[in-house]
């Protein structure tokens, strides 16, 4: 037969069968005898007869497929949380499809479109940096499809949720770093129009108000928070007229690259520049002086968007009030911060 692909018409026709016959058979329907069954079985092996599993689960009006959408799969955080979503989807029944924006709104709305065409069941999503529109995902919730956002997420979707408490976040790398002996604080953020870098540059400034430590508007700097930025940025500070003396980085790899720049120049970390970074990534603990991180509990976070989203499936017509779920974050004190010796 070539590379024609076999259907189920195939199979009928070497039977002498009808397709109907066929269908029921392969989905062994009881009103089938055995050898009917078997005879099907044999032909279809021969034919290398591989079934639709997509248009027999339209039929029954669900595919039992999840689209998760992450910014980058070479993160730990995001490769975890997908871990601990399929460990618990998989066990219900249910396959992921997961696609990486890379940070680009135009990849994400790519995304979005092909998991709809493919008609699954629900949608887990953490937002790229560039996404400020919203229409994709209000396209979702048009649709009657569950939409279950964690880490980037914004408010105005009115959809679940499980993140961390940015601003508290802030609140505790600040206080550490004064803690340390710190004056003059750079921060580098993520793009301030999603919601959790605004909520962490909130609290980066109000911390400071709180030391009675100026805001100084040279000290915050927005990027993609990528190794390369983490590098330009670090030698961008190091020009300044009036260096910082601790970087809060709102990302390991951001920090990964500051670090590089500050060993290069000789500067020493933490006792000439203190560094903090944000998702307590593996190679955060190992790298030398190991950097001080946010732990942001990402096995918890999918944990609770996958039993989030098997809720909703579960009851598609119940009226079921908003999860908006918040974890307390934790900071992993490491020697890229730590001035002050304790006992």
């Amino acid at each position: 037969m070539g590379n024609k692909k076999t259907t189920i018409k195939d199979i009928a026709n070497v039977l002498g069968i009808t397709p109907s016959a066929v269908s029921k058979a392969l989905n062994n329907h009881p009103r089938i005898s055995e050898k009917t069954k078997n005879a099907v079985i044999q032909v279809a092996q021969n034919l290398n007869y591989q079934p639709n599993h997509i248009a027999s689960a339209l039929r029954k009006g669900k595919t039992n497929l999840v689209g998760v959408i992450i910014p980058r799969a070479s993160s730990n955080f995001f490769s975890s949380i997908i871990e601990k979503i399929e460990d618990i989807l998989n066990d219900k029944g249910y396959n992921v499809i997961i696609t990486q924006s890379n940070e680009s709104y135009k990849k994400e709305c790519a995304s979005i479109e092909a998991l709809l065409f493919t008609q699954v069941d629900g949608i887990i999503a953490s937002m790229a940096n560039e996404t400020v529109k919203l229409d994709f995902y209000n396209k979702v919730k048009k649709k009657g499809i569950p939409l279950i956002l964690f880490d980037r997420g914004e408010n105005d979707l009115n959809v679940d949720y499980v993140g961390i408490d940015d601003y508290q976040s802030s609140h505790m790398v600040i206080n550490h770093l004064v803690e340390q002996g710190c004056k003059r604080i750079a921060h580098i953020s993520g793009n301030s129009n999603a919601r959790i870098y605004k909520n962490r540059i909130r609290g980066y400034i109000d911390a400071l108000e709180q030391h009675n430590l100026p805001f100084k508007k040279e000290l915050l700097i927005e990027s993609n928070l990528r190794q390369k930025d983490g590098r330009k940025i670090m030698q961008q500070l190091l020009e300044l007229p009036e260096r910082p003396d601790a970087v809060y980085a709102s990302g390991d790899y951001v920090a990964l690259g500051a670090l590089e720049v500050l060993k290069q120049n000789n500067i020493k970390v933490p006792e000439d520049m203190a560094l903090v970074g944000f998702s307590n990534e593996p190679f955060s603990s190992i790298v030398t002086p190991a950097i001080t991180s946010i732990e942001q509990h990402s096995e918890k976070i999918g944990e609770l968007a996958a039993l989030t989203f098997l809720k909703r499936v579960a009851a598609p017509n119940e009226e079921v009030s908003l999860n908006k779920m918040i974890l307390t974050p934790e900071l992993i004190v490491r020697g890229s911060s730590l001035r002050v010796k304790t006992d």
